[in-house]
């Protein structure tokens, strides 16, 4: 069967069973399109405001569904929106697959009209990527663009086609395409040390990361805590692997982490890692982390043993197979003196908030209570992302999508629209700040015209929040080019852009709109009106041990 470049594309996202693509077309990509066009029963595509709305909208897609994102863009301008969304992708493993058009071949390398070498750009931020200068290769690199992208640790790849690979034609023949199978190999030796060491614990303490999630290892994760009879941490992109509503689980670890995990890592003699990467946010001063105790880590990815902290023992594989083999031959531990201890913390040192006003930490738990704990929560970066970490109890994997590694200020509101589509009878709640709002809130007009019904809440301090409290703490009140307070307003800007939009400057007036957000069945912005200086605690100051985080308290104590 003969077809041409861009009939192939369609067929191949039709083999790996792709049925949503986000993306924006242009000159190099028409070919592509016009293909699209023709198989529009098949495949539904988003037409986002910008390409990096796109590019955020199959990462959301992805992280919600566990499925691959898939997104298109054409040459040049188009092809470069897509990088930050990439690079927030690769940061946090997600598995993405791009799709550029370039020039013709005859014209790469000469500085042609919308020309631009987005593989040399994204080679650092991809997992891999291609350029396609022969028909006849197209269908294969497609192919393994999609099995690269979700094999082994998940990351994006990007295939780029120049336009007249998108015109010529070559022989094609589909393919039933086998899904992508966690590898069962596991290391006998590595397994039997870990069990020794586990076994001769006193005070072991379980740390969970976003492997946990991607690995869909949720339950043997929960099984495996209970044999092992240890408190729970976790990461930002570990949020949902282990219920936060069990009594095992002490809250998040690090920078914003709470007293309770940050103090009982630091005390432990075991901490056991499972798919998380040591970023500087979780450890502070990395010399100084987890100190007392020895480090065992799970992880599919050997680069990530001994990168960010040297640990004492590894176990390199799938995480989901390792705890299935770890559960079958560890027998029961008892720790009860040890998470007497961690349990008299969490009474000692809960997480608190001005209860007064209208806060964040208030909008994140009366989000909580309204959805029962069951939406999809996306976020910006920064306070509201941090406040929705602490105060929403995350009780399943895949229902807490934000940028962790890149920390992206513009992925929540593309993301949000991925996840609607990709779990389209899921509540899906978008928490921005007003700097992050800005950012990407063109993509409201997205929402508007295809009827996606998110919730997007405002967290409007009318201050980059997080950079100000780092002012206010570390810079003696220089809020410089921090401050907000200007003209706009985003109930307007929502109802200009096709959206329905509410102010809440109480808590009864944000009870209210979101109660009535949850029923309208189409897009809402709440903008929600609260003090600037309100800030995230506790806290660990740069360069500094976890276990030396502070909150307001100890503040005003030391300040005495």
């Amino acid at each position: 069967m003969q077809l041409t470049g861009a009939e192939i594309v369609i067929e191949c996202l039709k083999e790996q069973g792709v049925d949503t693509v986000f993306g924006y077309p242009g000159g190099s990509i028409l070919n592509v399109y016009d293909e699209l066009y023709k198989h529009s029963d098949e495949i539904t595509h988003i037409l986002t405001s910008h390409e990096q709305g796109a590019a955020h909208a199959a990462d959301g897609y992805a992280r919600a569904t566990g499925k691959v994102g898939v997104c298109f863009a054409t040459s040049g301008p188009g092809a470069t929106n897509l990088v930050t969304g990439i690079a927030t992708a690769c940061m946090d493993s997600i598995p993405i697959v791009a799709i550029t058009c370039n020039v013709g071949v005859s014209l790469l390398g000469k500085d042609s009209f919308q020309e631009i070498d987005i593989t040399g750009i994204t080679m650092p931020i991809t997992k891999h990527n291609y350029i396609v200068k022969d028909v006849k290769d197209l269908a294969e690199t497609i192919r393994k663009a999609f099995v690269i992208a979700q094999k082994g640790r998940p990351g994006p790849v990007l295939v780029d086609i120049p336009k007249d690979v998108t015109a010529n034609k070559t022989e094609y023949k589909k393919q039933e395409i086998a899904p992508v199978t966690a590898s069962q190999a596991v290391c006998e030796e590595e397994i039997e040390s870990a069990l020794k060491i586990i076994s001769k614990s006193k005070k072991p303490y379980i740390f969970v990361g976003g492997g946990a999630v991607l690995a869909d290892a949720s339950q043997e994760l929960y099984e495996f805590v209970k044999k092992v009879d240890a408190p729970v941490t976790d990461t930002l992109m570990g949020k949902g692997a282990f219920p936060g509503t069990d009594p095992l689980y002490t809250g998040m670890l690090g920078m914003h982490g709470t007293k309770t995990s940050n103090y009982g890592v630091s005390e432990c003699d075991l901490l056991i890692v499972i798919g998380a990467r040591f970023s500087d946010r979780v450890t502070g001063n990395a010399k100084k982390f987890a100190k007392n105790a020895r480090i065992l880590q799970f992880d599919v990815d050997a680069a990530e043993m001994n990168k960010n902290v040297l640990i004492t023992d590894g176990v390199v594989g799938d995480i989901k197979v390792a705890l299935a083999i770890m559960n079958d031959r560890l027998e029961d531990q008892c720790h009860s003196e040890w998470i007497e201890k961690i349990m008299a913390y969490k009474e000692q040192y809960p997480l608190k908030y001005h209860e007064d006003t209208l806060t964040g930490p208030f909008v994140v738990e009366e989000i909580y209570r309204q959805t029962k704990g069951d939406a999809v929560i996306v976020t910006e970066v920064g306070q509201h992302q941090m406040w929705a970490a602490q105060f929403y109890k995350y009780t399943k994997p895949r229902t807490f999508l934000t940028s962790g590694g890149l920390g992206t200020m513009g992925y929540g509101l593309g993301a949000s629209l991925g996840a609607k589509i990709g779990m389209p009878d899921k509540t899906v709640v978008n928490i921005a700040g007003d700097g992050c709002f800005r950012m990407n809130m063109n993509e409201i007009a997205t929402a508007a015209r295809y009827n996606i019904p998110i919730i997007q809440v405002v967290v409007n301090n009318h201050v980059l929040g997080m950079v100000r409290q780092w002012q206010n703490l570390f810079y003696g009140e220089r809020y410089s080019a921090t401050v907000l307070n200007d003209n706009v307003d985003f109930v307007k800007l929502a109802e200009a852009l096709g959206a329905t939009g509410v102010r809440a400057e109480t808590k009864e007036e944000f009870k209210e709109a979101f109660a009535a957000a949850l029923t309208l069945g189409k897009p809402v912005v709440i903008d929600c009106q609260i003090d600037s200086d309100e800030k995230v605690w506790p806290m660990v100051a740069p360069g500094a041990a976890i276990s030396e985080a502070f909150d307001e308290k100890d503040l005003e104590e030391k300040s005495r």
